[in-house]
């Protein structure tokens, strides 16, 4: 009996164990040792519990009626198993596995046992919930994971059936947190992620009136956030909106600022789904309709429709690389000076066989995302180099052809390796090349991009920045940056006859950019008012359908064969450019103003109304106007505000016979109108006006001019002072490299074991090592001057005579030792060029045996 006691001590204590009989029906409980232990109560006997069960100190009170449950409800020979917690003596509380059984009785009425055996599961329940939390957080934010989040949506999703009201769940995406971990590590973006996880917090805790119910990581740079309880679209898109603006702000990060552009898709339940994975599906579909720059949208049935198609159209694209379905078009750029064809913009083109004619803005996006555009880029690049050489091959002009980039491809690849490749295997000089980038590319991707582009721009690339004014640009930085030419994007372009506030822009993005010796190319130029206007404000080039829209490369070819430039640039004489046009609503006061101006020479405009005249100023190259004042829907003065706005280097004067002395005040003041003139009129005086506002046209014309002339050549001068920085910065390199060299070489020469010697073509002593030195101490003092009769003698010697051949390998005595000799000549096109070099080493004599 003692045996199987301590048998059954020894198995409690290894297996963490402990157990106890209950008799019936005294209901007496007897713990064994190892169960004392097990709840540190030490070794001894372990007096009876009290015969009601409810009352087990050992067992918290909140659970004592569940054991009790157990046991009172156990029946005879059948085992049951549960867990619950005990209290240890010190405090502690574990959690046990307790197994029971109640024997059958031998005899009736005779006293009933039962058997308890209580594991202690502690440590495995703990490890169990710890597996259970790693599986429902993200190891990188310590937000919910996807799992956790799809379990959370679908408890929202009952509690919401159950109470009929919906809630909204966000998509979020921060695409530079994937983009730092490809180009700088796991540990920068996982310290952008971070940033944008307090973000998230910090702004959950700031909204008022809606419950964050789960803020979740699902991985590289996509967030969730469930909202509920109800929440309605308004409110949701609200708080999204507030979000984005909120998540958008730079992040500072390694001495540098980050600015995380932000797309949140917004799905709402029961609208956009019952399920949480549709919900979730919803709301990734609206997000991903959203363009790369960023924004906020909710979910809409037709965006299925659309995610289906980008899926199926980058497993196309990929099919399209490897076949002939990309294709490259070209774009002429014309000079405003010349009217030549100068450049051309490479285009990418995409026929499928299966969707048709592809719009570029709708496959690049999709071909960023997935990172195909770094060999799509590739191919463009390739392509292009290609042509150019094929053009040069057939004799046609130079030009330089441009290439858009995407930022994605300073990313991913080595882009200006890349080129530099391209450029060696057509045998081409980079100035046949030029490389296009938008604002966007520079702002958020500044620090890579910009080292990159100054990089090609040192070899001779022209870098150029496109679609100027459209992004957030930092004006601060841009004489900073590498650019050679800025491109007005044509939003600017194509309202610029006729809104001021556009051609007031497209007029300072001019200005500004040949304040910084930058020249300016308009792109989209379709009507000849457009270009007159960019003209007029000193734009230097341009491209779009009003000269030529995308062509193949064999009508570019044909193009540049013909010579076909644009023709109406080059300037009149002074008295042809002279144009006058007279604006009044009454055809009698028309008739008698060009009955008095006819015999002056001008040419002539008329126009009934302010908006007519508005029309032949969009077409017509004008000097002077001579406007009325009371017109129908437009008086004078605002017709002259407007015209000041659109065509501000014409010369504006009113004529009228009602005065409403303060509107004409103003607009004298504000340069609006150069005169006021009263009808009725003196015929002489007021062709007198008007030839002094010819004479002050021609001189404003003039200056502008000269200023131009001026501007050129400054900016030629500063590119030519850049290009002889750079040569010379070339020059320095090459030359401290050749001292390095030659540097190296002296060190060499002075470990030398053997005394050299150096001869000029004059046979002066240029040179001598250290153990040159040592064989002839005086030689120093003949550096420049004759080498002395020793090393002469060496040399005659040797040569048989001045002029005899080089020799080497005879023994000589200078300074009275025994030397090994050569002499041989350094190399020269002439022996005038060359000189000599002598090299003596020691020879002792032979130690007799």
């Amino acid at each position: 009996m003692r045996g199987a006691t301590d048998l059954l001590a020894r198995t409690e204590q290894l297996c963490s164990a402990g157990s106890f009989e209950l008799c019936w029906p005294a209901m007496t409980v007897t713990l064994s040792a190892g169960l004392q232990s097990l709840l540190g109560h030490g070794a001894g006997p372990q007096p009876a519990e009290p015969a009601t069960l409810d009352a087990l100190g050992w067992i918290p009170p909140d659970e004592r009626v569940l054991v009790s449950r157990f046991w009172r409800g156990a029946l005879p020979g059948e085992a049951f198993e549960f867990q619950h917690s005990v209290l240890c003596a010190d405090g502690r509380c574990l959690q046990v596995l307790h197994s029971g059984l109640l024997a059958v009785a031998d005899l009736p009425g005779s006293a009933t046992v039962g058997t308890a055996i209580l594991i202690d599961i502690t440590a495995r329940r703990d490890a169990e919930r710890h597996i259970q939390a790693l599986a429902s957080v993200d190891e990188t934010t310590g937000l919910a994971n996807r799992a956790a989040l799809l379990l959370r949506t679908e408890a929202a999703l009952q509690a919401s059936r159950r109470q009929g009201c919906g809630f909204c769940l966000l998509s979020i995406e921060v695409p530079r947190i994937t983009e730092l971990t490809v180009t700088m590590g796991h540990s920068a973006g996982d310290a952008l992620a971070h940033a944008i996880t307090e973000r998230l917090r910090t702004h959950a805790g700031l909204v008022e009136h809606v419950r964050i119910a789960q803020i979740a990581h699902l991985g590289g740079g996509e967030f969730a956030w469930l909202l509920h309880p109800p929440t309605d679209a308004a409110a949701a898109l609200a708080l999204a909106s507030a979000l984005q603006t909120q998540l958008q702000a730079p992040v500072p990060m390694g001495g540098a600022e980050i600015y995380p552009l932000c797309r949140i898709g917004i799905a709402s339940y029961p609208a956009d789904g019952d399920e949480a994975h549709a919900l979730l599906a919803a709301a990734q579909a609206a997000r991903l309709a959203l363009p790369p720059t960023g924004g906020v949208m909710a979910y809409q049935p037709a965006m299925n429709a659309r995610a289906l198609r980008v899926l199926q159209l980058e497993t196309a694209l990929r099919q399209a690389l490897a076949g002939a379905e990309l294709s490259l078009v070209y774009q002429p750029q014309l000079s405003l000076v010349s009217g030549k064809i100068i450049g051309a913009e490479a285009l990418l083109r995409w026929q499928s066989p299966v969707w048709g004619a592809v719009p570029t803005e709708e496959f690049v996006p999709i071909a960023e995302r997935s990172g195909l555009i770094v060999a799509i880029g590739d191919w463009v690049i390739e392509q292009v180099c290609g042509q150019i050489k094929r053009w040069r091959a057939a004799g046609l002009p130079s030009i330089r052809v441009s290439i858009n980039l995407s930022p994605v491809q300073f990313q991913l690849g080595d882009v200006a390796q890349r080129i530099r490749q391209a450029l060696s295997d057509a045998g081409l000089d980079a100035s046949c090349l030029g490389l296009e980038l938008t604002e966007a590319a520079l702002q958020h991707h500044g620090a890579q991009v910009t080292a990159t582009l100054k990089s090609l721009q040192a070899s001779g690339i022209e870098i150029v920045l496109d679609d100027f004014g459209t992004g957030q640009s930092s004006l601060s930085r841009l004489p900073s940056l590498p650019i050679d030419l800025i491109k007005v994007d044509r939003s600017f372009v194509s309202d610029v006859t006729a809104a001021p506030e556009r051609a007031s822009i497209t007029r300072s993005i001019i200005n500004l950019a040949h304040g910084l010796h930058i020249p300016v190319l308009a792109e989209g130029v379709e009507t000849p008012g457009q270009l007159r206007m960019l003209v007029a404000n000193g734009c230097d080039r341009i491209q779009g359908y009003l000269f030529c829209p995308p062509v193949p490369a064999e009508t570019l070819a044909d193009l540049l064969r013909s010579g076909r430039h644009l023709a109406g640039l080059a300037p009149d004489s002074p008295q042809a450019r002279r144009t006058l046009l007279l604006v009044d609503d009454e055809p009698s006061i028309l008739s008698a103003l060009k009955r008095l101006f006819r015999p002056d020479g001008y040419r002539l405009l008329t126009a009934a109304s302010g908006a007519e005249a508005l029309e032949l100023l969009a077409t017509h190259q004008v000097d002077v106007i001579l406007s009325d004042q009371r017109m129908p829907g437009m008086t004078g003065v605002d017709f002259l505000r407007r015209t000041k706005a659109l065509h501000p280097h014409t010369i504006r004067m009113t004529l009228s016979g009602f005065t409403d002395l303060q509107s004409i005040i103003d607009a004298v003041n504000e340069g609006a109108v150069y005169k006021f003139l009263t009808k009725p009129w003196d015929d002489e005086r007021l062709r007198g006006h008007v030839a002094q506002a010819f004479a002050q046209k021609e001189m404003a014309d003039d200056n502008r001019r000269l200023q131009g002339e001026v501007a050129t050549a400054t900016a030629e001068q500063a590119s030519l002072n850049q290009r002889l920085a750079q040569l010379l910065d070339r020059q320095t390199e090459q030359s401290q490299l050749m001292q390095a060299s030659a540097d190296g070489v002296r060190d060499l020469v002075d470990v030398l074991p053997a005394a050299v010697f150096g001869i000029d073509p004059d046979g002066l002593l240029a040179y001598l090592n250290q153990r040159a030195a040592d064989l002839l101490p005086d030689a120093h003092a003949c550096l420049g001057s004759d080498p002395g009769p020793q090393i002469s003698a060496v040399l005659a010697s040797l040569r048989g005579g001045p002029a005899g051949r080089a020799a080497g390998g005879r023994t000589v005595w200078v300074n009275q030792q025994r030397q090994l000799a050569w002499v041989s000549d350094m190399p020269g096109s002439t022996l005038a060029e060359r000189g000599t070099v002598l090299a003596l080493l020691p020879f002792p004599e032979p130690q007799p045996p």
